[in-house]
């Protein structure tokens, strides 16, 4: 069983840390769920989730969702089902945006591992790489050198 408190998980967490907070783990699993920390402002490009309806819960902040063109405003308590096949986007509000993500299991990718990216003399390498979501499907990147999202294949912001 695999159980945290939210407020528990935002208390460890850094001022000015966003990302993925908790995650479901276990490959024997039915479901991946996730705690995501958007810091204010932050937001992806609009995509299609093709594969997985998603529920939506917002546990702390504000935000704005597109989806399919309409604007919902999310504050503590929004629930929402983001169904397969329509576009979507996330907007943190000035607070950010805490929300926690459950949906089926994705089938994996077969794609092979990526060449690490040769590092710049001026910018250290990440030690962690969960802070690196995708614009697509909002899968976070457990590799410090992914370049491509192992769910949906989709390149990775830099």
């Amino acid at each position: 069983m695999q159980t945290a408190t939210v407020a528990g998980l935002l208390a460890a967490v850094e001022q000015g840390q966003g990302g993925a907070l908790w995650r479901l783990r276990g490959a024997d699993r039915q479901l991946d769920a996730n705690l995501v920390r958007h810091l204010p402002g932050a937001g992806g490009a609009e995509y299609t989730e093709d594969e997985v309806d998603v529920m939506l819960v917002v546990v702390s902040g504000t935000g704005i969702l597109t989806l399919d063109g309409v604007q919902s405003h999310l504050s503590a308590g929004f629930l929402g089902l983001l169904p397969r096949g329509a576009a979507r986007a996330l907007l943190a509000g000035p607070q950010g945006l805490v929300v926690l993500t459950v949906h089926r299991k994705r089938r994996g990718m077969s794609i092979g591992p990526a060449a690490p990216a040769a590092p710049s003399a001026d910018t250290p390498p990440p030690s962690c790489a969960l802070h690196v979501v995708c614009v697509r499907c909002h899968r976070h990147a457990i590799e410090v050198d992914a370049r491509y999202c192992s769910g949906c294949g989709t390149p990775l912001p830099g």
